[in-house]
């Protein structure tokens, strides 16, 4: 082969990427232009037409236990079971290394004996603190008792008695006074008829005066205790009365105060030491949870082999590796019966409904098909494909494989084929022959020696060919290199011709296929026969 030959199968291959390649080709090699017009068109018929979506996914089971680190922080990991071991309940899986843990439950049970010590001591406080309010207590309210009492006592014993002392001086100073008087009128009749001497009778005037002294003195002396004497005295028994009554509601508040900051304390330490038992609670609990055992029976999956994680650490699980808390170390398949999860793109969710059929091949059993079911579709998109790439949204999407095959296991890859749409006999034409214009769709359909603008009504595609609903009929011929060029000339122009209605961009055309929701692109149409789609023919 020659170098020109070369040259010129090069550009051949270049233009038919292009989309013109087929007529040029055809033409220089045949030079045919009628042929090479023919193969320029597609003849509309209806034939069979399947619509569907491959994914890859992996194999999981339908219900299964995960075993996640529980042991706050990070930890090393200085036991792990065997991938693939079939283990019964109960088999120890992973152990972490818990010295750590437990040097701080030595401390925390240090720490819950000291607090254990002021709590008892504040204990017995608040009993200390109740008997003496209570004996404080009762003392003063005994001293109000006796105030009050006093009172009544002088009230009613003392001062009667002191009063009728006072009055009776009184009265036997007045009998001695007209004793007095009657012995010295006697005497002064005496000592005139000179039957008694001076001196005797200077001594019966003298004891007159006396005894009416004597009458002036128990007077004042009854006034004074009556008007001052007497008054203060009752002005000192209710003052004391009104001092015992303060100090017995001082000392009731006080005793009261005293309770309350002893209860207050108690409750105090009360609090402290319960705080400190959970915390050792928790270190126990945190030392039980560094040894995971098989909650049922089943075969070790480690999670680093069944899923792929964006933080980077998707080594296998082995010993000496750090561990965070919540972090998925095995998983226990325990049921037969397995399911596909896939991811679907954004673009092509609009396609996927619960209950479409799926076929599935399974890379490690090349010579097996199975069928399933789409069951569950995410609400949301995948958060860890959102945080990798913001552009990038996948969904979850569940199929649940039909029957039970032992020789499928957890982890396998797998791609799922979900059948979109099947038809026995359907218009369809190639996707490149359809373009947008504006917001219509159109074909190119050959008119005698002439091309026409069909608006059309399209459905779905599988990427090779698009379901025609409405616009053209079976044995219509379709352009397939349709006239961009001139579709551009008349956006510029801002015209068309008289049957090209609305303005297509030639990006448009080239790059949104009608049919296609939203101008979504698909991946590799998928090669598949009717049978495995599950319809008949």
């Amino acid at each position: 082969m020659n170098r020109n030959l070369k040259a010129l199968i090069v550009v051949l291959l270049i233009l038919v990427l292009l989309g013109g390649g087929s007529l040029i080709a055809k033409s220089l090699f045949t030079g045919d232009s009628e042929q090479s017009n023919e193969s320029a068109f597609y003849t509309v018929d209806r034939a069979a037409l399947s619509i569907d979506l491959t994914e890859s996914g992996t194999i999981k089971s339908r219900d299964q236990f995960i075993v996640k680190s529980e042991v706050e922080g990070r930890t090393s990991v200085i036991y792990v079971i065997d991938e693939g071991v079939m283990v019964k309940e109960g088999d120890l899986l992973v152990e972490l290394d818990s010295s750590t843990l437990e040097d701080r439950l030595v401390d925390q049970q240090i720490q819950v004996e000291n607090t254990e010590a002021d709590f008892v001591s504040a204990k017995e406080n608040l009993e200390v603190v109740r008997i003496q309010s209570k004996s404080n207590i009762a003392k003063a309210t005994l001293d109000n008792q006796f105030a009050r009492e006093d009172k009544g006592k002088y009230l009613e014993g003392e001062w009667p008695k002191l009063l009728m002392e006072k009055e009776t001086d009184v009265t036997l100073k007045q009998e001695d006074f007209r004793r007095a008087t009657d012995d010295f009128n006697w005497s002064e009749k005496l000592y005139k008829e000179q039957y008694l001497s001076e001196t005797e009778y200077r001594a019966d005037e003298l004891a007159l005066k006396r005894a009416d002294l004597q009458v002036a003195l128990a007077r004042e002396n009854l006034n004074l205790m009556t008007e001052y004497t007497h008054v203060r005295k009752i002005a000192e028994l209710d003052s004391e009365i009104e001092q015992k009554k303060l100090t017995l509601e001082r000392v009731t508040r006080e005793s009261a105060s005293d309770i309350v900051q002893a209860e207050a304390r108690l409750r105090a330490y009360e609090a402290e030491l319960n705080r400190q038992k959970k915390k050792l609670a928790k270190i126990e609990d945190q030392i039980v949870k560094t040894k995971m055992f098989a909650p049922a029976d089943g075969m070790v999956v480690y999670a680093t082999s069944s899923e792929f994680s964006w933080r980077g650490d998707s080594q296998p699980l082995d010993e000496g590796q750090e561990v965070y808390e919540r972090q998925e170390l095995i998983h226990l398949p325990t049921a037969d019966s397995m399911m596909v999860v896939i991811r679907v793109q954004e673009s092509s969710l609009g396609k996927v409904q619960i209950g479409q059929v799926v076929d599935i091949a399974i890379d490690a059993l090349p010579d097996a098909r199975f069928q399933g079911k789409v069951t569950k579709i995410a609400p949301l998109p995948d958060a860890t494909s959102v945080f990798m790439n913001p552009d990038l949204k996948v969904y979850d999407t569940q199929i649940m494989i039909d029957g039970i095959h032992p020789s499928i296991r957890t982890g396998m890859s797998c791609k799922a084929t979900i059948l979109i749409e099947d038809y026995d006999a359907a218009l369809s034409v190639p996707i490149q022959a359809v373009v947008g214009r504006g917001n219509e769709t159109v074909v190119y359909v050959s008119n005698g020696k002439d091309v026409e603008a069909r608006v059309v009504k399209t459905g779905l595609d599988n990427n090779a060919m698009i379901h025609i609903l409405d616009g053209v009929e079976a044995g219509e011929r379709v352009m397939l290199t349709p006239p961009l060029a001139e579709l551009s000339k008349g956006r510029r122009a801002g015209s068309a011709k008289p049957s090209d209605k609305g303005n297509g961009s030639t990006k448009e055309a080239q790059s949104k296929p009608a049919g296609r929701p939203n101008g979504q692109p698909g991946g590799q149409a998928p090669q598949r026969s009717r049978a495995q789609s599950g319809k008949a023919p």
